[in-house]
């Protein structure tokens, strides 16, 4: 856990030094995400990490507000509504020092509530990191600026060798049962592998372009990873490392 979130603070410190310095024209920036610009998108994130905190302090407060979540989306857990980019800055700040250091507190099997199933502590804050990097992306991108790639991206590119099967099922899809090997090179310039060494389906590249499409900010055709098999083909064109609906049906278009 303590090295979970260690990296979850160092991946919030890498997205915060990219809008610290924004204008309000910036933060009115339109990303990338439909419909998102650089204000939203961080609230997004912190509306979560709002909830992520709650989950753990208060699960029955957290259960309460989740119910009225269909009402309300995530203003459930805080609105952004009228807060300006730096007053938005200042919540995120506050709210992810607040989850974090109340994921520190846990053991890493101990369970977590959230919007599907209970989630493992470790896992839950291996989610955080996912998404917080993702979105991170999206801003970086419309601002012109670069997030330096770093191996934090284990995190990511684990969950998304994980979620293979998941990418299936959220389509109404079953799962070739034909093994894919896995091998990422790192940002530190280590090899990252899963799957079985024998594997004739492979998928081989950087680190940074697999996470860009299991987290589908980019499709795999504007990247330079490599897939050996059908099976392995198949998997890069739908690969969704996070919950809710498929999306991407335009290979060109971020989703949120």
């Amino acid at each position: 856990m303590q090295q979970i979130c260690t990296d979850l603070r160092a991946e919030h410190d890498a997205l915060d030094a990219i809008v610290a310095d924004l204008t309000p024209e910036q933060w009115a920036s339109p990303t990338p995400a439909e419909g998102w610009d650089v204000r939203e998108t961080i609230v997004h994130i912190v509306q979560a990490d709002e909830a992520g905190h709650l989950a753990v302090v208060d699960p029955e407060e957290f259960e309460r507000r989740k119910t009225l979540v269909l009402a309300e989306g995530l203003d459930a857990f805080g609105s952004g509504v009228g807060r300006s980019g730096a007053d938005t800055l200042a919540w995120w700040r506050d709210a992810r020092t607040r989850m974090v250091d109340a994921f520190a507190a846990l053991e890493p099997k101990a369970r977590i509530p959230w919007f599907g199933p209970s989630m493992g502590a470790l896992s839950f804050a291996t989610a955080r990191l996912m998404e917080t990097w993702s979105h991170g992306q999206d801003i970086a991108m419309t601002l012109g600026r670069t997030i330096e790639p770093s191996d934090r991206l284990r995190h990511v590119a684990h969950i998304g060798v994980t979620t293979r099967g998941w990418s299936y099922v959220n389509r109404g899809r079953t799962a070739p049962e034909t093994p894919v090997r896995v091998e990422l090179a790192a940002p530190s310039g280590a090899t990252w592998t899963w799957g079985p060494d024998d594997a004739s389906d492979r998928v081989q590249g950087s680190a940074l372009d697999f996470c860009l499409v299991v987290t589908q900010r980019r499709h795999v055709t504007d990247t330079a990873l490599r897939a050996e098999g059908s099976a392995a083909g198949e998997w890069l064109e739908i690969a969704q490392a996070f919950a809710g609906p498929p999306t991407l049906t335009d290979p060109h278009r971020t989703t949120r």
